[in-house]
C-alpha cells in the first residue's frame, strides 16, 4: 500500500512538473519580460519584480534625503546623504539602510526588460505602446539617480554648510521626482514622457499593460 502511494505521488509530481513546464513554454516572451518587471526577478530582494525593487530603494532614498535636507549641521547632512547613496548604489558604501540592490540597477533592469517585452515578436499593440511609457519613465529615474550620485559627491567634499544645505535640498527634490515624476514643462500634468515620468508613472503604465494583456 505504501509503495503504491509512493508511486502515485511520484507520478502526480511528474504530471505537475510537466504541466508547469508546458505552461511556461506557452507563456509569450513579452509576458515573461513583463513578469520580470512587475512580479519577480531572480536576484532582487525577496525576488520581487525589478520595478518593485526600484520603488523600495527609492522610498529609502527619499526618506534619508528628507532627513539630510532637514539637518541643521554639516555632519548630519553628510551622514544622511551617504544613506541616500546606499539606496541608489550600494557599492558606494558597505553599510546603509537600502535593500542592497540599488535604485540604479533596479530601474535600469526594469527599462531593459520592459524594452525586451515591447520588442518581442509576440508583443501586442498594447505592450508595444505601454512598454515605451514604462521604459521612458524608468530611464528618467536612472538619469535623476545618477545626478544625485554626482551631487552627493559634492556634499561629501564641501565644508560649507550653506552649500551642503542647498545640495541636500536639490537631492531631496530629485528623490521626489524619482518617486512621483515632475511637471517639467509646467503644464500642470505629469506624464510618462522624457524628463517627467517617474516610478509612479512607470507603475501606472505597467498596470495598464497588464490589464490589457489579462495578466493578474
Amino acid at each position: 500500500m505504501a509503495k503504491t502511494r509512493f508511486v502515485t505521488t511520484v507520478a502526480l509530481a511528474a504530471v505537475i512538473a510537466a504541466a508547469s513546464a508546458s505552461q511556461l513554454a506557452a507563456q509569450s516572451a513579452a509576458h515573461r519580460h513583463i513578469g520580470h518587471v512587475a512580479d519577480m526577478w531572480r536576484d532582487t530582494p525577496d525576488q520581487v519584480g525589478l520595478l518593485v525593487a526600484a520603488q523600495m530603494e527609492a522610498e529609502v532614498a527619499a526618506q534619508h534625503a528628507g532627513l539630510a535636507a532637514g539637518s541643521e549641521d554639516l555632519a548630519g547632512i553628510q551622514r544622511h546623504t551617504v544613506h541616500v547613496l546606499h539606496a541608489i548604489d550600494p557599492s558606494t558604501s558597505e553599510r546603509g539602510p537600502g535593500k542592497g540592490y540599488g535604485l540604479i540597477k533596479a530601474a535600469s533592469g526594469a527599462a531593459q526588460h520592459i524594452g525586451m517585452a515591447g520588442d518581442s515578436d509576440d508583443a501586442s499593440n498594447a505592450v508595444k505602446a505601454h512598454s515605451n511609457h514604462v521604459g521612458t519613465s524608468a530611464r528618467n529615474v536612472v538619469t535623476w539617480a545618477e545626478a544625485i550620485v554626482e551631487k552627493a559627491a559634492m556634499v561629501a567634499s564641501t565644508t560649507d554648510m550653506a552649500e551642503a544645505k542647498a545640495l541636500a535640498e536639490e537631492i531631496a527634490a530629485m528623490t521626489q521626482a524619482i518617486l512621483n515624476g515632475m511637471d517639467a514643462d509646467g503644464n500642470g500634468r505629469v506624464t510618462w514622457q522624457e524628463g517627467e515620468g517617474g516610478l509612479e508613472q512607470a507603475a501606472t503604465h505597467l498596470r495598464l499593460m497588464k490589464e490589457a494583456e489579462g495578466l493578474g
